[in-house]
């Protein structure tokens, strides 16, 4: 569908018509997210809040896809991009049956407050898993695909998008109500912002959300800088901004910004934020009798709210994305592209020349530990609801020869010291050592679910808000897996997390013959690990995150400064690097180039599968420009996923970031000095921690000075 989109300008145009009909009490009842109907002006009751980080969230039976850092993982936007078409379609087909049966509740709407572009700036954030990593520029590029996928190309708006949460937000959990941010400007101009800006100014997202926390001393919903200076006067930015849920409750009762609720609610009308997700939206009665807002500022939200239900289609009937029905939702194909997502999302972090494994020359397998059969480890946070969930174990146990005994076992609880209340510790630890004693090879399930790891409340792990302590492996995983490997038989570890963890040394264990890390890989994530332990694909993933070696070398968790954070600012080793990520071959590339006009806004190289094993591999540009106000190392400014067959070369084109050779000054300003640059193309980073992980150094390309 590539209709021509209906234009701001008329939508607003109509919306404005529609709200001057409305009073203004009817006007107030519209700038809450759950908006009621005004049956007089035929406008139905329309609830805002919807999710969808990767597949319809909330809302019942849906295509549940890898969580969003698994996503960011493939390095593959035009796969993102295919994952937003779907989940639209799925989302109209949704709305349309809730609406033909009178169901206007929260979950049932158009307006999707997805995708999540904060940077995952420090690994114990419990809510990292829902972004796309630590880097603006991936960040960006699969924000920018997301939001392209979901709002669509027609005429109206598929979804509308909602960019969150703006701004800086990342942790920690339990203080995101009150916490003050105060960012250096290089940082809030160089990390923070830029991923939100590509949303804007690149993705025409529809929404954005303000965040909880106060940023330079001013919570977020009511910062006229953030809402209006910086997103519409400086980006250009048209659509509607929500808060956060109770986000503007916050401004009174958490940061004491405010001293009443008619007080905020002027503050946040005024700053730009036009939809409470809340329930104050009321006491602008209460702040117009005070003289604290004005009757047009309520009536320009109200138009900017409308205009977006009419770039929707919302009071159109001839609407075509109506004619999207139930068959749609969690169709054949749709889990298809899940399992694609699946396979891409995997990175394998250690191979010692041991997979792929050959079915039929195992006679028996071990699967175990307390990931191996869990649907929840399958799904992240913020999912729908799989009706084709396929656990690890259950995916290995389809895969394996009809004669291949497997062998299951718990091992241990997810985060506590036994599975059953009245045993004793370690209660499931003697079946797991005689299950992998009787087995040719054991695939250990560790890791966190989304129960543990996750947003304050969602998450089980009360006393850390969702957000974790440090790196290591909860409960007595660790403990399982040390006794594991000294029975010294063949271990393939499979890691479900949505974040960096650490195996207490065990990395370099010879016995530990792999580690695969899956995240939470959707709801076919079983299939999707079979087929990449049995060689039917190879892994391809890199990783969107750096995996340090221990908490101890990071910042405190509360100190926004990049310095000492994320591959770009960090001074130690990583234990497995950003960009890093294993196949089942071995590449090696060759003549690669500056192109492009004297600016070179391009690179090509010859990339050259040297095995005997179809893969997938990321091309990665990294630039470092010779200036005291660049990163301390090299950052991501280009990359592209090619497909190889075995033996097989090809050249690969790749169009450079526009700022690839820009840098940020301390005051926050873009500059690009007339300097050189130092351009490395490799299939990581171009780090020694890389090369010797990969065996493959990048490429070196110098950049000169503009004549």
């Amino acid at each position: 569908m590539t209709e021509q989109r209906m234009s701001r300008a008329v939508a607003r145009q109509q919306a404005t018509e529609l709200v001057g009909k409305m009073t203004i009490d009817e006007q107030i009842g519209q700038l809450e997210y759950d908006a009621p109907a005004i049956a007089r002006l035929q406008i139905p009751a329309y609830n805002y809040w919807n999710e969808a980080l990767h597949g319809v969230a909330r809302a019942g039976t849906a295509t549940v896809f890898p969580q969003s850092i698994g996503l960011a993982a493939m390095f593959d936007p035009a796969l993102v991009h295919d994952i937003g078409d779907v989940v639209a379609t799925e989302a109209r087909a949704k709305h349309n049956v809730a609406v033909a049966h009178g169901d206007h509740d929260i979950y049932k709407g158009l307006t999707f407050w997805s995708p999540n572009v904060n940077i995952f700036r420090d690994p114990r954030w419990g809510r990292g898993h829902e972004t796309y990593g630590e880097d603006p520029y991936l960040t960006a590029r699969n924000g920018v695909a997301y939001i392209h996928g979901l709002q669509g190309d027609g005429k109206y708006l598929k979804l509308a998008a909602c960019a969150k949460h703006f701004a800086v937000h990342s942790g920690p959990e339990g203080i995101r109500h009150g916490f003050n941010v105060a960012p250096t400007p290089k940082d809030l101009h160089e990390t923070y912002l830029p991923a939100f800006k590509a949303a804007v100014q690149e993705g025409h997202v529809e929404s954005v959300m303000a965040a909880y926390n106060a940023v330079d001393g001013v919570p977020a919903p009511v910062s006229e800088t953030l809402l209006t200076k910086t997103l519409r006067e400086e980006w250009g930015f048209a659509g509607h901004i929500v808060s956060d849920y109770g986000a503007e409750e916050d401004v009174r009762t958490a940061h004491h910004y405010t001293a009443s609720d008619a007080e905020t609610m002027a503050l946040a009308i005024k700053a730009g934020c036009d939809l409470c997700a809340g329930h104050i939206a009321q006491y602008l009665k209460q702040a117009l009798a005070e003289q604290l807002i004005s009757e047009a500022a309520i009536t320009q939200a109200t138009v900017r709210l409308m205009t977006t239900r009419i770039l929707l289609g919302l009071h159109a009937p001839d609407a075509p994305y109506q004619a999207i029905d139930y068959t749609e939702i969690d169709s054949p194909a749709h889990h298809q592209l899940a399992l694609k997502a699946a396979r891409e999302s995997a990175v394998l972090l250690k191979n010692d020349h041991y997979l792929p494994l050959q079915r039929e020359q195992l006679k028996a397998i071990a699967v175990i530990g307390p990931t191996a059969d869990s649907t929840l480890v399958l799904q992240g946070n913020y999912a729908g609801t799989p009706s084709n969930a396929v656990t690890i174990l259950a995916g290995l146990r389809q895969a394996v020869a009809p004669t291949t005994r497997v062998n299951y076992a718990a091992g241990c609880h997810l985060f506590l010291d036994r599975v059953e209340p009245l045993a004793q510790a370690d209660d499931r630890e003697a079946e797991a050592l005689a299950a992998a004693e009787h087995s040719d090879v054991t695939f250990l399930c560790l890791g966190l679910d989304s129960s543990i790891e996750g947003e304050q409340g969602d998450a089980g792990n009360a006393q850390a808000a969702g957000d974790k302590t440090d790196l290591r492996l909860p409960g007595h995983q660790q403990q399982l897996l040390d006794k594991l490997l000294a029975l010294g038989k063949p271990i393939v570890l499979i890691l479900t997390a949505g974040s960096a963890l650490t195996l207490g040394g065990a990395e370099t264990n010879p016995n530990l013959k792999a580690i695969l890390d899956v995240w939470y890989p959707g709801a076919l994530g079983g299939v999707a690990v079979a087929d990449l332990v049995f060689g039917k694909v190879s892994p391809s993933g890199k990783l969107p995150v750096t995996f340090y070696r221990t908490t101890e070398e990071l910042p405190s968790f509360t100190d926004y400064r990049m310095t000492g954070r994320t591959y770009r600012y960090m001074t130690h080793e990583a234990l497995y690097p950003f960009g890093y990520g294993l196949t089942y071959s071995h590449v090696t590339l060759s003549d690669a180039e500056l192109t492009g006009e004297r600016a070179y806004q391009g690179v090509a190289v010859t990339i050259t599968n040297t095995g005997d094993t179809a893969i997938e591999e990321v091309v990665q540009v990294y630039a470092h420009v010779d200036s005291d106000l660049a990163p301390l190392h090299p950052r991501l400014v280009a990359f592209q996923r090619v497909a190889l067959a075995a033996g097989a070369s090809q050249r690969v084109a790749l169009t450079l970031a526009p700022d690839a050779f820009s840098v940020v000054s301390t005051t926050g300003e873009t500059l690009t000095p007339n300097v050189g640059s130092d351009v490395y193309v490799g299939i990581g980073q171009p780090d020694a921690r890389t090369v010797a992980l990969t065996g493959t150094e990048a490429l070196l390309l110098r950049r000169k000075p503009q004549q």
